[in-house]
């Protein structure tokens, strides 16, 4: 290699250049996946112990509805003033929802914390993708959005088990007040890592529709709550289900981008994309276990174990993309049908012939999906979104991930119920999800146009 390649060469992601900022984002990640997983595991004990188990449920919904209005937000935020304001100030409503769930009297106000939490959540993840379209050269983002994939896997392998041994040990308030002396020291030292650096400039056009977006983001945060509320009630939750049908077909397509609900080339495809994929993915996580459990008589532990596989599957995914080992279309297209054939393969399983490591090995293959697919859409859509523009663009692919998810999760287990909790029937969602994300795939992929979403529908 000559010296001029050298110079050229963009540093590591531990060079003493970005070694704070790597460092600092990722212990950021991680902390935040941790705290979702080890919520999901409390909050059955929590729910209890407040008397709430009426607002079970709500308290998921609130969490993901504040955190859709706050990715509309932080994204527009982040193009015009820069990613670490949003960044900030989302670790800021992060950590007071934590405070206010931590020491939450009643059930009531810990849903209110939840919704606060969520809030901070969305701020501050879209502004981090755009701080690494900022701060990272293009051919390092393959290998920092790997790095946030990976930072999922320890929380899902040890965050339930650690959750359980604070809650029965030291009681459940302190799994949200343990994760606030964690978060400050990782914002810390993601802030030295930031600052002093001289992020570009970008002239930003104005938005006069901001408000009217942010107007349809709550009404969409609204009837995502409503879908995935009303689907744990079965047949008493209808009314609440139908409703948030209706109002999501009112105001997702005012929401996303021109050309995203008919999957237009480029980059309005992008939400589209990746709420199938990972809808698909999620819905099966949701199911599967419960297969497992009612199926083949596995324990809790041991249906849990599926999803650990899983996780080890994504970074494997990741990995492989971060280094460049398969294309963009491969990773994409194959991803999503990975997802669909490692569906399939767990449901083998309903079959007592079939051996249960049918299940572990076809979980592994859908990780291995999700892993490849997952960052390669968020640095696509980096790599084809005009300076100033990446927050916006970023933003709609969180909306559409976010409200597909949901929609999917419904889906699946409405189905289950109405199907008089077939496994088969509930799994069949996310496996035709995946499929049609496999057939959308070549128009995202196969178009370089750059700007907006709303620029680029065609």
């Amino acid at each position: 290699m000559t010296t001029t390649a050298v110079a050229q060469a963009p540093a590591g992601l531990v060079s003493p250049r970005y070694r704070a900022i790597s460092i600092g984002l990722l212990a950021l990640v991680t902390l935040q996946a941790f705290e979702a997983m080890a919520v999901t595991t409390a909050m059955p004990v929590v729910a209890r112990e407040l008397a709430g188990m009426s607002l079970y449920n709500l308290a998921f919904s609130a969490s993901l509805a504040a955190s859709v209005i706050a990715t509309v937000l932080g994204g527009r935020w982040s193009d015009v003033r820069g990613p670490m304001p949003p960044i900030a100030a989302g670790v800021v409503v992060f950590v007071a929802g934590l405070l206010m769930a931590g020491l939450a009297p009643t059930m009531e106000v810990l849903v209110t914390g939840r919704f606060v939490q969520g809030f901070g959540t969305g701020l501050s993840q879209v502004a981090l993708s755009v701080l690494v379209a900022r701060v990272y050269p293009a051919a390092l983002h393959p290998r920092v959005f790997a790095l946030f994939s990976a930072a999922w896997v320890v929380p899902s392998m040890v965050g339930p088990a650690i959750a359980g041994l604070v809650a029965e040990q030291l009681g459940w308030r302190w799994i949200f007040l343990g994760v606030i002396a964690a978060v400050l020291p990782a914002a810390l030292l993601l802030w030295r890592g930031a600052s002093g650096r001289a992020l570009p400039d970008v002239a930003v056009p104005p938005a006069p529709g901001i408000g009217r977006k942010l107007g349809w983001a709550a009404l969409t945060a609204v009837s995502a709550a409503f879908i995935q509320y009303g689907s744990a009630l079965g047949v008493t939750g209808l009314p609440l289900l139908v409703a948030g049908v209706v109002l999501l077909a009112v105001a997702l397509p005012r929401l996303l981008p021109a050309g995203a609900m008919r999957a237009a080339r480029g980059l309005p495809t992008a939400p589209l994309l990746r709420g199938l994929a990972f809808g698909a993915y999620t819905a099966s996580e949701v199911l599967i276990p419960l297969m497992l459990r009612d199926a083949r008589g596995l324990s809790a532990a041991g249906a849990g174990v599926v999803l650990t596989v899983g996780a080890l599957g994504w970074v494997v995914g990741s990995w492989l993309k971060g280094r460049e080992a398969v294309s963009d279309m491969t990773a994409i297209r194959g991803g999503a049908a990975l997802i669909a054939l490692g569906v399939a393969l767990v449901t083998l399983v309903l079959v007592d012939a079939v051996p249960l490591a049918v299940a572990y090995a076809g979980m592994a293959v859908a990780g291995l999906g999700i892993g490849g697919l997952h960052p390669t859409v968020t640095v696509l859509v980096l790599r084809m979104s005009r300076t100033g523009e990446e927050g916006r663009n970023s933003a709609d692919v969180g909306v559409g991930e976010s409200v597909f998810t949901v929609v999917a999760v419904a889906a699946s287990g409405a189905l289950f119920t109405a199907a008089a909790q077939n496994h088969a029937v509930g799994l069949a969602v996310p496996a035709v999800l995946a499929v049609v994300g496999a057939v959308l795939a070549p128009r995202f992929v196969q178009s370089s146009a750059t700007g907006t979403m709303e620029r680029t529908a065609s």
